[in-house]
């Protein structure tokens, strides 16, 4: 086999951060602090503090491997962190406070972390867990020496400008094998404990890459992305990575996510996109219909992490003009996967049409293979109908879980495709529509109902804010599909509007047989519902049809 003769280097991921100041060094990091206010800073300027981070990091003796773990908000220095860890050849090992304690803890034993940064807002958490972690991490609180929190249990507590205080603020990157590991990030462990993702340097920068490729509106030299999803979930969906590499400048809102914190910074700073969940989602919109307009440059906003209602989607672009972008992604897959952009001929389609295509979950990036299989994983055709469990396989999907045997083994098939979990269908031209996870599908007398399409469809009645399907046992049809609402501030839905209303969008058959009205649902640590809490909350819980 006749090979090319190119010079082989390595993909970094320090190599974005001096491309970016060298090529696009006045473009804007905006950070809304933990300490209060806002801080301002550039890509030429923030590679300066990233630089003394770095030698920071060499002084207190991290070495190339070692877990350096975060528990921040999105905001510079969480940024600064991840290239100066990743640069020296260490891992950034970002840490959702959301979880349990118990959840947490385990994560810092399992990573075997060295060092710990934290924001002064987490002091009371690190604190309680300090006891159930290793006795030799050390622990540094992102701030400065004027706002150092007290140390009262957190004795021998370093502060994070004093590590960069005098240090140069230029470094040479040592040169590293791109699949050297790079950042470290756990499921949120809704089945069993959480398991660790390690990604390397070569698939950070490939998925960054693809994601700019993929979603071409959201960058430019001459936008500003707000990443409502956290720095300390997947990496923010890339957007370190991704925002740097294309120019587009960053705001970051810290630990304010509420809709009118979120409205007034957007509208301050005039953020073209942003993106998140759609529990943020649904916050913003009630502010800008208290406050009858979007905020001032909003174009477009990206869903993931759970499937985007069709109601919001229309609100979004009906009501305010703002574009919405669906996608679908996992952790294991660093996390993007697809992506709903559409071409300009989709874009000529009636209002109806794309709001059609926008439902789903959008195509796939460049570099991600994706097929369906029945439970023999026997592939399925991409035709739009038959759906099946989704496999994926890339550059930058994991090949296995961190210091988990077993949990690799479930997860991998015989040619090393990854399984996924969830059930989906695929179009012809390569729309992929999620169908549900596979242990939330209800299977009824033999036929399968998405929980998923039965939720979308009772969102778009009204009196209902928030809702979730789940399968409860029945003594004929096997399982049966109960519905659990919240309804809106001030509304009072009834059971039977409900369900005549559903009635009209599904069939007869895939009606649940009973709606069942609480204050709140059960979240995971990622915004998603928690099916998991919400089952055993209603573990007693008997169809009137099983009765």
């Amino acid at each position: 086999m006749l090979k090319g003769m190119m010079l082989d280097r390595p993909l970094s991921i320090p190599a974005i951060i001096d491309y970016a100041a060298e090529v696009h060094p006045n473009a804007e990091i905006v950070s809304v602090t933990v300490e209060g206010g806002i801080h301002r800073t550039n890509y030429k300027d923030i590679r300066k503090r990233i630089a003394s981070l770095a030698h920071g990091l060499l002084a207190l003796g991290v070495k190339p491997s070692d877990r350096v773990a975060t528990l921040a908000w999105n905001g510079y220095r969480h940024f600064e962190l991840y290239y100066a860890i990743s640069g020296i050849g260490a891992v950034c090992h970002t840490i959702n406070p959301r979880l349990f304690p118990e959840q947490l803890a385990y994560i810092v034993n399992h990573a075997q972390d060295s060092l710990l940064f934290f924001d002064i807002t987490f002091a009371p958490l690190v604190t309680g867990l300090r006891p159930k972690l290793p006795s030799n991490l050390k622990y540094v609180a992102m701030t400065g020496r004027e706002t150092m929190p007290a140390q009262d249990g957190l004795d021998g507590l370093l502060c994070y400008e004093d590590l960069l205080a005098g240090q140069p603020d230029t470094i040479v990157w040592p040169e590293l094998d791109e699949n050297t590991a790079a950042a470290l990030s756990y499921t949120s462990g809704t089945t069993g404990e959480p398991k660790g993702v390690l990604y390397s340097h070569r698939s950070n920068v490939l998925h960054a890459t693809s994601g700019v490729i993929g979603s071409p509106r959201a960058f430019g030299s001459d936008r500003k992305i707000l990443p409502v999803v956290p720095l300390f979930h997947v990496n923010a969906w890339g957007l370190p990575y991704s925002a740097p590499l294309s120019g587009t400048s960053l705001v970051f809102p810290g630990p304010k996510l509420d809709g009118a914190s979120l409205f007034d910074l957007m509208d301050r700073e005039k953020v073209h996109n942003s993106w998140g969940v759609p529990t943020v989602w649904l916050g913003l919109l009630n502010e800008m219909k208290l406050r009858g307009r979007k905020p001032e440059g909003l174009a477009q906003v990206l869903i993931g992490g759970s499937a985007a209602p069709q109601p919001m989607i229309e609100t979004f672009e009906r009501d305010f003009g703002v574009e919405v972008c669906h996608g679908w992604g996992m952790t294991e897959m660093s996390p993007i996967g697809t992506l709903g952009t559409l071409t300009p001929e989709m874009e000529q389609l009636s209002f109806e049409e794309r709001i059609a295509l926008k439902v789903r979950q959008g195509r796939r990036l460049f570099m991600v293979e994706m097929k369906i299989v029945d439970e023999n994983g026997k592939e399925l055709p991409k035709d739009g109908e038959a759906f099946g469990e989704l496999c994926v396989r890339g550059p930058s999907v994991a090949s296995g879980y961190y210091n988990n045997e077993a949990a690799t083994a479930q997860a991998l098939d015989a040619e090393g495709w990854f399984r996924t979990g969830d059930v989906a269908k695929i179009t012809p031209d390569g729309f992929l529509q999620i169908v549900d996870r596979t242990k939330d599908l209800v299977k009824s007398g033999g036929e399968w109902i998405s929980s998923i399409d039965l939720e979308n469809a009772a969102l778009g009645c009204p009196g209902v804010a928030h809702c979730a399907v789940l399968a409860m046992p029945h003594p004929r049809w096997g399982e049966r599909p109960l519905l659990v609402v919240v309804p809106k501030p001030d509304a009072k839905p009834a059971k039977e509007d409900i369900l005549t209303y559903l009635s009209t969008k599904v069939a007869s058959w895939q009606v649940p047989d009973d709606v069942l009205f609480v204050e709140s649902i059960p979240l995971t640590a990622t915004a998603k519902i928690s099916k998991l809490e919400l089952r055993k909350l209603l573990k007693d819980y008997v169809l009137p049809t099983a009765a």
